[in-house]
């Protein structure tokens, strides 16, 4: 069994431009979005030789094929087609839920990031990208990093120069809204 670590970054929308509704009945966005130091952290064992867990510090968040990590894994795997012989996902969760910061796409592209590294780097970081698609809109930035712009449905990244550093003040209030459910009101 070997055991993997991985940073699993927060992102905030410096801009966002909501567009038109696609026939798939998502938004089309264009937006510049900047990783921020918040994390979650994810650690994965590999080759446990048991079923698949997932386990968070959270109540309430998924634990189960639900979960965009549990998701990322397995298209992960698929698309190289290896078999771990059993994973054992961890998510120590800061990244707050419900407030558009990304967590769950954060945690997905950790997972992508970490079995990558593992299986000795078979994708470029563009090609997890374009895997992440497949699990969630943000997932594909949450695996680039940095400062985006994004668009389409989240699909489409084009890096910017890295921002100055810089301090962030981030503020949730004590109601959360999903994403989907936002979205669905505009």
């Amino acid at each position: 069994m070997t055991t993997l670590y991985e940073g699993a970054y927060a992102k905030i929308n410096l801009t966002l431009d909501v567009l038109d509704k696609r026939e798939d009945g998502y938004h089309d966005i264009k937006s510049v979005m900047q990783t921020i130091s918040i994390r979650d952290d994810i650690e994965i064992d590999v080759g446990t030789g048991k079923p698949w867990v997932l386990k968070c510090s959270k109540e309430g968040i998924p634990t189960d094929k639900r979960n965009l990590a549990w998701k990322a894994a397995e298209v992960y795997l698929n698309a190289i087609g290896k078999d771990p012989d059993g994973l054992e996902i961890r998510i120590t969760k800061r990244i707050p839920s419900e407030a558009g910061m990304g967590g769950g796409s954060a945690d997905a592209a950790a997972v992508l990031r970490a079995l990558n590294r593992y299986y000795d780097n078979p994708l470029s970081i563009f090609a997890l990208a374009e895997l992440g698609e497949r699990v969630g809109s943000d997932v594909p930035f949450c695996t680039l990093c940095g400062t985006a712009m994004v668009e389409g449905r989240g699909e489409r990244l084009r890096k910017l120069p890295d921002m100055p550093d810089c301090i962030f003040v981030v503020c949730k209030p004590q109601f959360s809204i999903s994403t989907p459910d936002l979205f669905r009101k505009i």
